[in-house]
């Protein structure tokens, strides 16, 4: 059972949204917030799976209520994704330094949320196709951050081969595949990259591969969501 948590200020949404949900077995929706602050208060109640988060709220934005969850040792299971009108702006950016873990256009459909959700839970990063594209492009315009290329000297040889491989979206499966291991090593190494760097999940990875400078977006390789 995948326990999701509602947090719209738009009451339209919300119930489009869990009238969704609800429609299919193994999830429901344990709570529905109209603010950012009782979106925290209820992730703290209820310790959803995942917390669909709107941007733009009262009271405490879907940036602020992101980093409040994801900065509680408490909620460290809670998945946040944002859920926007808007595509890329500077708002995603500062949402997955918060800790978001995706990101899905309002306009997504409704069986590319649901598949979404199961990615979500397999602790993969969630960006919507188009929101990848301006992310990377955005990437290309900013010099890699000194802070991420130290972090760097942290990690191996190989652990830098997959995080780059993640940051081209591929899954534990396709980086095994592509470095000829088997996928439960591929997986200790992402495992251990994430701890090394203080990441929660491969959506911050994908932060860390590009503002580092370790992927440009001319690289080649296959970026998905």
């Amino acid at each position: 059972m995948i326990r999701i948590l509602l947090a719209d200020d738009q009451a339209l949404i919300r119930s489009g949204i869990r009238a969704l949900l609800e429609s299919e077995d193994g999830i429901e929706v344990v709570g529905e917030a109209t603010d950012g602050r009782q979106a925290v208060a209820l992730a703290r109640e209820h310790r959803p799976d995942i917390a669909l988060v709107d941007i733009q709220m009262p009271l405490l934005d879907g940036i602020e209520a992101t980093r409040q969850i994801a900065g509680d040792e408490q909620l460290a299971a809670v998945r946040v994704v944002i859920l926007t009108n808007h595509g890329l702006d500077e708002y995603v950016f500062r949402a997955l330094r918060a800790g978001a873990s995706g990101f899905l256009l309002k306009d997504t459909e409704p069986a590319d949320l649901l598949q979404g959700l199961g990615v979500v839970m397999r602790g993969d990063a969630l960006l919507s196709p188009a929101v990848t594209r301006q992310l990377i492009t955005e990437f290309v315009a900013r010099p890699p951050d000194a802070l991420g290329a130290a972090g760097l000297e942290a990690l191996t040889n190989r652990e830098r081969e997959v995080v780059a491989l993640a940051a081209h979206g591929l899954s534990n499966a396709e980086i095994a595949a592509s470095m000829v291991l088997s996928p439960t090593t591929a997986k200790t190494h992402v495992s251990r990259a994430m701890t090394k760097l203080g990441a929660r999940d491969r959506a911050q990875l994908v932060v860390f591969a590009y503002q580092s400078g370790l992927v440009s977006a001319r690289d080649p390789g296959r970026l998905s969501s």
